[in-house]
């Protein structure tokens, strides 16, 4: 009869044999056999099952590392490491029309994956307040004596100095970037101001500043730069770790034949300041043109862009619409207002043969006002008395003629260019005017819910001045809330709901904005998109270095050795292998020491004894 013979690297004692005839034999094997078995056996499936489980951890852990990155960013208030030589620096200046103001940013060097971009956050000081400063006035000020430019932003830059490691100020690129200021300024002076900037500051600090570095940026530049900022908090440049995120398909510019790719949902922004009102959002989809005319605007508008490290790739590609609205702006809108009613008032005035207006006794009454507010319009001498009447409805009526809108499709405010917007599938934050219309007086600040704002609005434009008034005492309004902010709340309410719903034609049941002061307790600033835009370059020297070094070190990246759990996990095992055998050579050595014969031993272990099988 056939017999299968199983040996390993055992002992003696533990070799059997299994018959073909229902193998029996190993069903007679004694107890402390079937246990050895039964440990390998359990030894073996803790093995697999660690490596499962290991595997498992380290991909979530690895799914969890960009957010782990993120929520980094998110609570990074702690003091900026100076000593850590792998921390990098970069230095902003915002040269606007009031002031100037001066960023410093720091990053760890790169990861090496050339999919991500760099870590970039506002650097700390020892008390861990962000190393900013701001002087005044704006730069253009020194419009006509533009060799004084130089001293007046050194102080910036002797601060900028002082924060940065000394050994780091040769690698540490600056940018002076100007905003509005300079842009209304004649191309003659703006060159003038920034000959003196790139010729006297070399001279006297130590900072990576060329050419390039000194310029009047556009107010899309501008926009480009806030939109790439809040998306980079938002952590929206970063791969799709979790099912649960909102995804967009995109088509890439300059390759729209290709295959869309799916990627993470970017949010879009909305700012209204005291003059002007900005939308910036990604255009993910190749869009079509009502004219040729049409087409060509839509070139000044839309800005397509790469934030990766390396050209040919495209995972970092964006195509991005910005549009600014001078006028628009909530105090630049109550202005147009006033002088709407001060021209109407005073034609009707002198065509009809009235005195509206002319007396407190007989003013012009103004919806747009709180219920029972006097205000007055002051021009050429003459003077409008008005008192409000806080009508929220009929001022949204009496203010929509100003959107200037028009009937061509695709357009938004004053008829300008707007690609469509997916409203199912999109997601905006609103800023300044939008958060304080919002959060000072109505106390409705972040999730917008159109239903709830206007009964808000509806409700404090009619409340009487005095019963506001009362409640501003009672310091029930925001801090930062003042008179200014009450007398023209119930008007800018208004503007704001017209400008979103009517002007870029959001539909009043869009869930979708958040209006906010910052994100995550950070001012974003358009700055941070500049300083992320301007080095995106930097990490291909990070990237080469660790390619340099993985191709002299690659045994380490597939070597189970350095997984310090696997790595434990199988040392366990060997060791419960030795022990097991360590004991059954003890038990052994005690049974030659009994006065027994070898016969008897054999036979203990249920297997014929020597002499017999030599006989077979």
């Amino acid at each position: 009869m056939g017999r299968i013979g199983i040996s390993c690297l055992f002992p003696a004692s533990w070799h059997f044999s299994i018959s073909p005839v229902g193998c029996p034999r190993i069903l007679n094997t004694n107890l402390r056999q079937i246990i050895v078995i039964s440990v390998l056996a359990a030894a073996v499936s803790l093995l697999y099952f660690s490596v499962v489980i290991i595997r498992n951890k380290y991909g979530r852990l690895s799914r969890d590392k960009k957010f782990q990155r993120y929520l980094a960013r998110v609570t990074d208030i702690e003091a900026t490491d100076t000593n850590n030589p792998n921390v990098n620096y970069g230095i902003v200046v915002d040269c606007g029309s009031s002031g100037s103001r001066i960023f410093v940013y720091c990053w760890p060097r790169h990861n090496g994956n050339p999919h991500d971009l760099l870590d970039i956050r506002q650097m700390r000081d020892k008390n861990r307040k962000p190393v900013v400063m701001k002087i005044k006035p704006g730069i253009s000020e020194f419009a006509t004596s533009p060799e004084k430019v130089s001293d007046y932003i050194s102080p910036l830059l002797n601060f900028a100095a002082e924060h940065v490691p000394r050994a780091k100020h040769k690698e540490t690129p600056l940018y002076i970037l100007c905003t509005a200021g300079m842009r209304i300024l004649p191309e003659s002076q703006q060159k003038a101001i920034l000959e003196d900037l790139l010729t006297d500051i070399p001279v006297h600090f130590d900072f990576l500043f060329s050419d390039s570095h000194a310029e009047v940026i556009s107010g899309k530049q501008e926009g480009v730069y806030a939109w790439i900022g809040i998306n980079f908090v938002l952590g929206r440049f970063e791969h799709i770790e979790d099912d649960d995120e909102a995804v967009v398909e995109v088509n890439i510019p300059g390759s729209e034949s290709s295959e869309a790719i799916v990627r993470k949902r970017t949010a879009g922004i909305l700012d209204m300041g005291g003059v002007s009102t900005q939308i910036a959002y990604e255009v993910p989809k190749t869009v079509s043109f009502a004219s040729s005319q049409q087409e060509e605007v839509a070139k000044n508008l839309l800005a397509e862009f790469n934030l990766g490290c390396d050209v040919h790739q495209t995972e970092h590609v964006y195509r991005v619409y910005v549009a600014t609205f001078l006028g628009f702006g909530g105090n630049a809108a109550r202005q147009r207002y006033e002088d709407r009613i001060f021209a109407n008032t005073i034609q009707k005035n002198r065509l009809l043969g009235k005195q509206t207006g002319l007396t407190p006794d007989a003013p012009y009454l103004d919806p747009c006002l709180p219920l029972d507010i006097k205000d007055e319009i002051q021009q050429n001498g003459q003077t409008i008395y008005l008192r409000g009447t806080g009508d929220f409805d009929l001022c949204r009526e009496t203010i929509q003629p100003f959107m200037n809108k028009t009937n061509e499709t695709q357009t938004s405010l004053n008829g300008v260019y707007q690609p469509p917007i997916h409203f199912q599938n999109s997601e905006f934050y609103g800023f300044s005017e939008f958060y304080y219309c919002t959060e000072d007086v109505l106390r409705m600040g972040g999730d917008y819910n159109a239903a709830k704002f206007t009964k808000a609005a509806k409700d404090y434009c009619a409340t009487k001045w005095s019963i506001l008034r009362e409640r501003f005492d009672r310091g029930l309004y925001a801090s930062h809330a003042d008179l200014h902010r009450l007398k023209y709340q119930c008007f800018k309410s208004a503007w704001m709901f017209e400008v979103f719903h009517r002007g870029f034609s959001f539909p009043v049941n869009y869930k979708n904005l958040k209006t906010a002061l910052q994100v995550y307790d950070k001012e974003v600033q358009w700055t941070l998109g500049a300083i992320l835009y301007r080095t995106r370059f930097l990490p291909l020297r990070d990237i080469q270095q660790e390619a340099f070094r993985a191709s002299h070190a690659h045994w380490r990246g597939v070597s189970f050795v350095y997984n310090h759990y696997l790595f434990s996990g199988c040392f366990l095992v060997v060791l419960l292998a030795i022990l097991l055998y360590l004991l059954r050579l003890r038990r052994i050595h005690r049974r030659t020491l009994r006065p027994s014969s070898a016969a008897a031993l054999w036979m203990e272990e249920g297997l014929p004894s020597q002499k017999a099988a030599g006989t077979l």
